[in-house]
């Protein structure tokens, strides 16, 4: 199935506040506000996923309690993130999040505009990597050191395609049955698992993933490893639109949603 075939059916959100979630971009709020939004928020996630990864290690030599750790603050500053940020931006944080909207709104559809795309892109990518450094001095760590945490190997890449698919067939499908108020739940709990059930520990986010190649720490990633990563996860994009596609239908959407 060609990406084309992926979005021929619109998303189609719930109004913003009732629904304050990523997918569901607010149409009235002035995009400034709204970048800002996307900027403080994806900073905040990273230092989330950055800070508890640098307590953990510090706390603890075991790698499973160190992954438990930092998956458990994710789950629940994600949460608190999208349930906070959702009515300004729609807390995408994520440039996957970001690009599929467009995609399933270039038709005339809402979501977010190309040029409204190009700008929380580039939000969340700075967002990212001051919170990734904002990290790094929360814990005494110089400020940027780029991490030589190699993640270059296949399976690892494979982990990033199921883990963003799974993302976007979450929030897609979601918003396709109008339940888009169960996003700040969902979403969080979805990362959660994906930390352990993907070999990768689910980045599923470029914006994330960029900023974590700042801080030498747990939750680094080397900059040789950032183009494998982001390659797999547009591709985990382009997988979960199609399964949307393909699973929730216009009629079948309306049966789950009635």
């Amino acid at each position: 199935m060609s990406a084309t075939d992926a979005a021929a059916e619109p998303l189609t959100p719930a109004p913003a506040a009732a629904q304050p979630s990523p997918g569901a971009t607010p149409p009235r709020v002035p995009p400034a506000r709204r970048a800002t939004a996307e900027l403080v928020g994806t900073a905040a996630l990273v230092a989330v996923v950055v800070g508890s990864g640098i307590q953990a290690t510090e706390l603890t030599h075991d790698v499973a309690l160190q992954l438990l750790a930092n998956s458990t603050a994710t789950v629940f500053g994600l949460g608190v993130l999208i349930a906070l940020l959702g009515p300004v931006s729609g807390a995408h944080f994520n440039p996957v999040v970001t690009l599929a909207e467009w995609w399933t709104a270039r038709r005339g559809g809402p979501g977010v505009t190309l040029r409204e795309a190009a700008l929380y892109i580039a939000a969340q990518i700075a967002g990212a990597t001051g919170g990734a450094i904002l990290a790094d001095a929360m814990f005494g760590k110089a400020l940027v050191t780029f991490s030589t945490h190699d993640r270059s190997a296949g399976h690892l890449l494979l982990g990033e395609v199921v883990a963003t698919a799974g993302l976007i067939l979450l929030i897609f499908g979601l918003a396709r049955t109008d339940r888009l108020n169960l996003a700040p739940v969902a979403v969080a709990s979805y990362i959660g698992a994906a930390y352990w059930f993907t070999s990768s520990t689910s980045f599923a986010n470029p914006a994330v993933t960029i900023g974590r190649t700042f801080t030498d720490t747990f939750a680094g990633i080397a900059p040789g490893s950032l183009t494998g990563f982001i390659a797999a996860q547009l591709l985990g994009a382009v997988v979960g639109l199609a399964l949307v596609a393909v699973i929730f239908t216009k009629r079948e959407a309306e049966d789950v949603a009635a």
